[in-house]
């Protein structure tokens, strides 16, 4: 399985090297910029009209490589609506920003009714398939069996899990980098539970956001947008869910936690206190306003994402 895991890695980033310099210019000619808010840090104006929606990149090359090497079941099918699904939502959203000019796309009521669409569409084929209700606490060894309450607790947590990927992507290669490292972590997961499709699948994402990162790293040729984000959330929660290491997302994917958390805490204070904890929110903005680089920013967030992922996996017992 090692040496398929790997060839499979290897021609999803090949798909987005390939990909990447026909889609760039593309976007660029059809004016497929991206819209910067004028009240984030003013070094991103210089930004403004940078193609985005390069997410496409990723979700054809995660397809194209998924579909090829893993065999066409069940369980490639939920990874597969679950990520190209919210990835659809993320491209509408995208599509809207662009074609009226402004920052915000879908209403939050449209964003949320799209990801429980296709959450609802996933927990069906989970049932189907005769998807465990157990929950497993990591590292405790500890489990609880859940019954049918597990559906919606999935549901919900596809749809808080994959805002949170998606707040993290607001620096040039800050998600690309941390998405690949939690990928990383799943697909080994996966494979110690001898789990083909979803190590695959996994390892297709790997490859696919790496063959990305080659254009979205600082300066960014290429924005992924809430195409990439959202598919690659959606992505990312159904691997957990398949590979039954739930919880273990929240260590896993502790940045995309921690990202979530830090507009959550700012909200809640500035309504309740009237104060800002944050300079900004998303946290990786509070960095930026306190005089950091964006360099600097998101190799500091890839180290911690590497170093929670190894906790996750010693957690899990495979290390």
């Amino acid at each position: 399985m090692e040496n398929a895991i790997l060839f499979t890695m290897g021609v999803a980033f090949v798909l987005s090297l390939i990909m990447g310099p026909l889609l760039i210019p593309l976007l660029r000619r059809l004016k497929f910029g991206q819209q910067i808010r004028t009240d984030g840090p003013q070094g991103h104006l210089k930004k403004q009209g940078t193609p985005t929606m390069g997410g496409i990149i990723i979700l054809l090359a995660l397809a194209l490589a998924s579909l090829r090497f893993a065999d066409k079941n069940t369980e490639l099918l939920i990874l597969l609506i679950a990520s190209l699904g919210y990835g659809l939502v993320g491209f509408l959203d995208d599509y809207i920003k662009i074609m009226f000019k402004r920052s915000l796309g879908l209403t939050a009521k449209q964003k949320l009714f799209g990801q429980l669409a296709i959450s609802a569409v996933v927990c069906y084929l989970l049932v189907q398939q005769g998807q465990s209700t157990m929950l497993f606490v990591p590292y405790l060894d500890l489990q609880f069996n859940l019954g049918w309450l597990y559906f919606p607790l999935m549901a919900i947590l596809m749809l808080g899990a994959s805002n949170a990927v998606n707040f993290t992507d607001g620096l040039d290669g800050l998600l690309a980098g941390t998405s690949a490292i939690a990928f990383g972590a799943y697909t080994v997961i996966a494979m110690n539970n001898t789990q083909p499709e979803a190590a695959i699948f996994s390892a297709a994402m790997v490859g696919a956001v790496l063959g990305f990162l080659v254009f979205n790293a600082h300066p960014a040729k290429v924005f992924m947008g809430d195409t990439g984000s959202l598919g690659i959330g959606g992505g990312l929660v159904a691997v957990a869910i398949l590979t039954k290491a739930e919880l273990l997302l929240a260590i896993i994917g502790g940045v995309f936690l921690i990202e979530i958390l830090s507009v959550v805490i700012q909200v809640v204070s500035f309504k309740t206190r009237g104060k800002r904890v944050f300079k900004m929110s998303p946290i990786h903005h509070h960095f930026e306003l306190v005089g950091w680089s964006e360099w600097r920013v998101v190799i500091t967030f890839w180290v911690t994402g590497l170093v929670l992922a190894a906790l996750g996996l010693y957690m899990n017992e495979v290390l």
